[in-house]
């Protein structure tokens, strides 16, 4: 479980790709990571699967990069990490559980005084789980919903600490993120489908 508060931005030092599963080294600035921990990487919960001087080797299943656009990355890219929440933790964003919902398309970006308003086309699914000043993870990033537009579209602001902080700083129309829905939005959903289907 995560919080959707990046804690490091890290690099790809090295990508072994197998055509199927892929194998990515990232430096990070992390002294004491473990074997068999889970990290958050652009918001995709991944293991631990070696050390590495200065960082640390993740395995990318093939389910997992077909659902994602880790197989996108390339060596020097920058990615969000997280670590995961340990109990009494501060909970500083929302409950991220690292399992990315979809990927969202930006539409638009516009800056408002010192604010960057960033407009995302999100997948349905993630969309009717969404409300305005709810919560949405963006590349592991937790992010509020001001606006909830027509055609599926969502509009979050990036404050400067965020754009520095994280690489949503960088982000332009048709970029393409990870996006995770609201996990207790979900879990009622489910719920009223449950429901529904017991009525039937």
């Amino acid at each position: 479980m995560f919080t959707g508060i990046v804690t490091a931005v890290g690099r790809v030092a090295e990508i072994q790709d197998g055509g199927g599963a892929m194998s990515v080294t990232i430096e990070a600035p992390y002294s004491d990571l473990e074997k068999g921990e889970s990290i958050a990487v652009n918001g995709v919960c991944l293991t631990v699967a070696d050390l590495a001087r200065g960082g640390f080797r993740v395995d990318v299943t093939a389910p997992t990069r077909a659902r994602t656009r880790l197989g996108e990355l390339r060596v020097g890219d920058r990615v969000n990490l997280e670590r995961a929440l340990a109990l009494g933790d501060r909970l500083g964003g929302h409950l991220v559980s690292g399992h990315v919902d979809g990927i969202a398309e930006v539409a638009a970006v516009r800056r408002e005084q010192d604010v960057v308003v960033v407009e995302l086309v999100l997948p349905a699914e993630v969309a009717e789980v969404t409300i305005p000043r709810g919560s949405i993870a963006v590349d592991g990033v937790s992010l509020t919903v001001q606006e909830l537009r027509p055609g599926f579209r969502a509009e979050v602001a990036l404050v400067p600490f965020t754009r520095e902080h994280t690489t949503l700083g960088s982000l332009s129309p048709g970029s393409r993120v990870h996006v995770e829905g609201d996990l207790i939005g979900k879990f009622v959903r489910q719920l009223l489908a449950s429901r529904q289907a017991l009525q039937c």
